[in-house]
């Protein structure tokens, strides 16, 4: 079972959301725990692995993702209103569909901005007594959803990126991308991992390489203090 966390830090002390999947079975079940109280309670939505996340303007976003045989994307945005770590509804909101489903992307608010960044169609489906891998198509497509709850095609990133649901650090202004998965070999099909770090600059809306990392890795966990950036995992 593999499985999500994301800080709610709107209440104090804060808030633990947990979502996650069990092989093919994508998830329908979101938890919030309150660390004051060790207390879980239920936010129930549709089937989905790894889908984009994000708390944006009081509501928690949840958008596109793998459907529940974590292959077939999807495209569908859903949002809860949250306030002091607790859920305000009792069901969740649609929206805005986003335009291009897929899963493993990094999701973003900046001032008043919403990213969704890179990503991936297709993925690894279980099946018993095999050992096979279906077609996965790593994409560099960024989208943002802006003040007016629409969505708007930004420059897309300097190659196509994917495992990089927190691999990206807001730093002056900038969104800085560590690592990921790109394109698989054209002959031998294996994963193909990266090793560069991407800037997306919020003045400029361009992307620049602006470094190299020491090995090239996926799924990296990503910080900023003191002036350095770091990474781990993977």
């Amino acid at each position: 079972m593999s499985i999500t966390a994301k800080m709610i830090p709107t209440r104090t002390p804060p808030c633990l959301l947990l979502y996650g999947y069990i092989q093919n079975l994508g998830p329908a079940r979101a938890l919030l725990a309150d660390l004051s109280e060790t207390e879980w309670q239920g936010l129930f939505i549709h089937f989905r692995y790894a889908p984009a996340t994000h708390l944006w303007r009081g509501r928690l976003h949840v958008m596109g993702g793998s459907k529940k045989n974590r292959h077939t994307s999807g495209l569908e945005h859903w949002s809860i209103a949250v306030k002091d770590g607790k859920a305000l509804e009792k069901e969740w909101r649609s929206e805005i569909p986003i335009p291009r489903g897929g899963a493993h992307r990094a999701c973003v608010v900046v001032d008043d901005w919403l990213f969704v960044i890179g990503g991936q169609e297709g993925d690894f489906m279980a099946k018993p007594g095999k050992c096979s891998r279906r077609l996965e198509v790593v994409f560099s497509d960024v989208y943002m959803l802006d003040e007016e709850m629409k969505w708007k095609v930004m420059p897309p990133l300097p190659k196509p990126d994917s495992h990089i649901e927190f691999a990206w650090k807001v730093v002056n202004n900038s969104i800085v991308i560590v690592g990921g998965t790109t394109e698989k070999h054209p002959e031998t099909k294996k994963m193909v991992l990266v090793g560069e770090i991407f800037q997306f600059n919020l003045n400029t809306m361009k992307w620049y390489v602006i470094g190299k990392l020491p090995y090239r890795v996926k799924t990296t966990l990503v910080g900023y203090w003191d002036g350095q950036l770091y990474f781990t995992s993977g």
